[in-house]
């Protein structure tokens, strides 16, 4: 199906997985996107020599050409393939940009219509806007997510691969729906711009607006020290973990307390209110955890849903495919692949009238050269000259 961006003509010039999972995101929508990558591929491709999941992922539905940027011929192609976009989506540096004459002041003047979606590391100004960077670096570490996460001094857990990327990417596609609405309204296009450490900031925005608000940010506790007892995670008989989500622990606390078949806790002094059971906690906690590890996860979803208790199960990669709810949400796709019909990841959003489907395969680096070099009107003459030349790769 078309999805709501048909007609939406995309060219990206980006590698490894925040630009090119922007792009991915706006082709299963419906746009067109044509991935320009230099003559031996992104980068990204070499993460494996087998099946690449990541790369998969992050580029199905484009057409791929390779054009080497160094070449003035090259850079007349590209200048063709922008002048017929509506999108440009790059995480290339400043300098190399402003080297290829594609940086937004210079794409401004003379594409006025274009919407140029620049994601970067640290952000378009500033001491380290230059830096180089991955997700590890600027999203997990620089913007304290990573922290936010482990306990003072505790060793540092690796980062889930490519996420803070994903993060990023999902906050410029909005950033690049909404300036394709204003140019409805303007007929000018824009610069979207946002970086790794930017989205990673806004990940842990509750964290960081305690500390511009109050001075200090959330305490990081172990889980037998929460001060809510009842919003916490627990391991059932069978060592599967899940969480409790009383975030409301005065209204939650009887329900609790039935399901785990201690009424009589209720009149315990010491659990009586919200506060009481914060300052007593850790006992809290400690007889909770001996409650659930009596019985095995199944057991407990049973019966703290038939008390109205609020819980959610702890999960790992492994389990999502599997999972009933995760599938019927619409979280995965099928994607044609060159084995066939396969399932994937499917894009965060969904859309009454206009649902969207992949149609196209994760091409191969340069796969699809030719193909857009003659829609732009190049005739096989040309195109020989421009491989002779080397403009091609």
């Amino acid at each position: 199906m078309p999805g709501p961006l048909e007609g939406v003509r995309v060219v990206e010039l980006a590698a490894w997985v925040a630009g090119p999972s922007v792009a991915a995101v706006l082709a299963d929508w419906g746009a067109e996107v044509v991935k320009v990558e230099p003559p031996d591929g992104d980068p990204g491709r070499a993460w494996a020599t087998d099946r690449n999941p990541t790369f998969e992922l992050d580029n199905r539905g484009k057409r791929s050409m390779t054009l080497d940027l160094k070449v003035a011929a090259a850079r007349e192609v590209m200048d063709s393939l922008l002048g017929r976009a509506d999108v440009f989506v790059t995480n290339l540096g400043p300098r190399v940009l402003a080297a290829f004459g594609l940086d937004h002041e210079t794409l401004a003047k003379r594409f006025p219509r274009l919407v140029c979606a620049v994601v970067t590391g640290y952000g378009l100004a500033g001491p380290d806007h230059q830096r180089a960077a991955y997700d590890t670096g600027a999203f997990w570490g620089r913007a304290g997510v990573l922290t936010a996460m482990a306990l003072p001094g505790a060793d540092l857990p690796a980062s889930p691969g490519g996420s803070g990327d994903h993060m990023t990417a999902l906050a410029t596609v909005a950033g690049v729906a909404a300036a394709l609405f204003t140019r409805e309204r303007t007929g000018r296009g824009q610069l979207v711009s946002t970086s790794l450490l930017r989205t990673g900031v806004f990940m842990v925005g509750a964290d960081v607006n305690r500390v511009l608000r109050m001075g200090e940010p959330f305490a990081v506790r172990p889980r037998t020290e929460v001060p809510n007892p009842l919003y916490n995670s627990y391991a059932a008989a069978d060592g599967r973990r899940f969480f409790l989500l009383g975030l409301q622990p005065d209204r939650h606390w009887p329900a609790v307390a039935a399901a785990i078949g201690r009424p009589e806790l209720l009149d315990d002094p010491r659990y009586a209110t919200g506060a009481q059971r914060a300052a007593n906690g850790p006992a809290l906690i400690a007889l909770l955890s001996d409650a659930f590890a009596g019985a095995d996860l199944a057991h407990w979803g049973r019966v703290l849903d038939a008390h109205g208790v609020w819980w959610a199960p702890v999960q790992g990669p492994a389990d999502i495919p599997h999972d009933p709810q995760a599938v019927a949400s619409g979280a995965f796709c099928e994607v044609p692949t060159a084995e066939g019909p396969v399932e994937m990841v499917a894009s965060p959003v969904d859309f009454s009238d206009t649902a969207w489907s992949v149609t196209r395969r994760t091409p191969e680096a340069g796969e699809h050269t030719e193909e857009v070099l003659l829609e732009l009107g190049l005739g096989w003459e040309a195109i020989t000259e421009l491989r002779t030349n080397g403009a091609l790769g």
